[in-house]
């Protein structure tokens, strides 16, 4: 028998899973890491604690699923968005720790950009706006702050593509990663624009030469590589891409029209289109298939999952304490108590912007916010208020985009483990919420994606693969409940959103 490997490098974690040629999941392995936030709207990590969590995560799936190594026919791997790529030295050592898609730092490089380059030239070459979401941005914040790392800097790699060097010693940069460094890439020609690298003063060999599919085969293994890993020098190792975009193909989103939603740490909620999506304020770059016809709009949250994870750390320590004593999830715990309150909290309302926000409304100054606290409040309407607040965002998300949506919305992530959870992004979006049966997001694409890679898979048997469960309906009392409430957090956003700005000023 026959066995691929994906891998997926996330902002928490890392996680391996091995299938047989039908997807059926043999065997899998996690292992998470933390993100760095040395000041207030920073993030960013060191690459070789991604490079050994996705090696730790390989090595133990392997092991653990007892098969034979040369069954094992190739890997894939996904990666989160890394913003401006990590800074490598003329050797391939890092210089610097990597400044991922969370970071909100270069808020004067994108000022810069706008005034410099201007919006209409922007959007009409990348599709993309100017935003420190965006990598080219912290490039020049890089560049304007950091001038002896930026001159020792010889090539900017993403996360996924720099353990493929790694493994393989190829240089390669998959279409959805490219694109999605935003203000250097020209979507029309799906090539780097030379003329904007030369507008902002970024070297064009900073940008990796070879482009490809995330179908294409980087390299095999080097042998070091291979006996670390447990597995067979040259083993081919195929590109992957975009983790939110590898969880879509996870989904069996294969052609235009799909509206599906990847809520982890972070939400990517993404139109799939083969032709312009008008929307406002949305990220743009190539799709993981069919990448030069196909392409990915999407809108989403710089903080979903994580919002609810710092909740769950910093006011639920009973609760997970507990939970690491050997009793119930801390999770499972509070969405038992949340699920018994009323729709809204009973006046409670959140604002998720914890790292500030990125699309739609493109705000570094954005701050996490609650309000309506009562002394009747408790902290189960909290933590329901937090699991509103993502929906609210989603829904956002989805008005941005303004398109012709489907008649339901496809859910990924894990925010599917809960039902609560499903239930109010149904409740709050007015739309059937759909899940796979398997939680395994980003991993099932990567795996799609290497076995089509290497010629063991075809796209249409790939199609079949993902079991969805049955829809979630919207409640109309519910909804009609959250229509109002939803109302109100746009509100509160308006009217706070100078005041958020000039707390910003007094943080400095």
């Amino acid at each position: 028998m026959e066995y691929l490997l994906g891998t997926d490098i996330g902002t928490s974690g890392t996680k391996t899973i091995l299938t047989d040629c039908k997807g059926n999941v043999i065997a899998q392995d996690l292992q998470e890491t933390d993100v760095l936030t040395p000041r207030p709207l920073w993030a960013e990590q060191w690459p070789d604690v991604w490079l050994e969590a996705a090696k730790a995560s390989i090595r133990n799936t392997v092991a653990k699923s007892g098969v034979d190594k040369m069954d094992i026919k190739a890997i894939a791997i996904s990666g989160l968005y890394g913003g401006s790529g990590i800074p490598l030295d003329a050797g391939m050592k890092p210089v610097r720790p990597c400044m991922i898609w969370m970071d909100r730092r270069a808020q004067q490089e994108s000022d810069w950009v706008l005034e410099t380059i201007g919006e209409e030239k922007l959007q009409r070459i990348t599709h993309n706006g100017a935003d420190p979401y965006y990598g080219y941005t912290k490039m020049l914040w890089m560049k304007n702050n950091e001038p002896e790392n930026w001159a020792r800097t010889k090539l900017f790699l993403p996360p996924n593509d720099y353990v493929i060097y790694k493994l393989t010693g190829q240089i390669a940069i998959d279409y959805s990663s490219a694109g999605n460094i935003g203000g250097i890439f020209d979507m029309n020609t799906r090539t780097w624009s030379q003329e904007l690298l030369g507008a902002m003063g970024i070297p064009a060999e900073m940008m990796p030469r070879r482009l490809v599919e995330s179908t294409d085969v980087v390299g095999g293994l080097t042998a070091q590589a291979a006996a670390e890993l447990g597995l067979w020098a040259g083993m081919p190792v195929v590109a992957g891409g975009i983790d939110c975009g590898a969880a879509n193909i996870g989904l069996g989103v294969f052609e235009p029209g799909v509206y599906a939603a990847a809520i982890g740490t972070s939400m990517c909620a993404a139109l799939i289109s083969d032709k312009p999506v008008q929307g406002k304020g949305l990220i743009v770059w190539p799709y993981l298939y069919r990448a030069k016809e196909l392409s990915y709009y999407f809108a989403g949250g710089a903080t979903a999952g994580a919002i609810v994870k710092w909740f769950r750390n910093t006011l639920c320590q009973m609760e997970y304490q507990a939970e690491q004593a050997g009793g119930p999830n801390a999770y499972d715990v509070l969405n038992e108590q949340a699920a018994k309150l009323p729709a809204g909290s009973e006046g409670l309302i959140v604002l998720p912007y914890f790292m500030g926000e990125r699309s739609p409304i493109w705000d570094s100054d954005a701050k996490g916010t609650i309000v309506g606290l009562s002394l009747a409040h408790t902290k189960a309407h909290l933590y329901r208020a937090f699991l509103e607040a993502v929906a609210y965002s989603l829904r956002d998300a989805m008005n941005a985009t303004g398109e012709d949506l489907g008649k339901s919305i496809l859910l990924a992530g894990g925010v599917t483990k809960s039902k609560l959870w499903r239930q109010i992004f149904a409740d709050v979006t007015g739309y059937p919420v759909v899940c796979p049966k398997n939680d395994v997001e980003a991993n099932m694409g990567d795996v799609m994606l290497a076995g089509i890679g290497v010629g063991l898979l075809t796209y249409d048997e790939v199609k079949t693969w993902q079991v969805l469960d049955q829809p979630i309906l919207p409640d109309p009392e519910r909804h009609a409940q959250y229509d109002h409430c939803f109302a109100v957090y746009k509100s509160i956003y308006s009217h706070l959103k100078d005041d958020m700005k000039s707390m910003s000023a007094l943080r400095l």
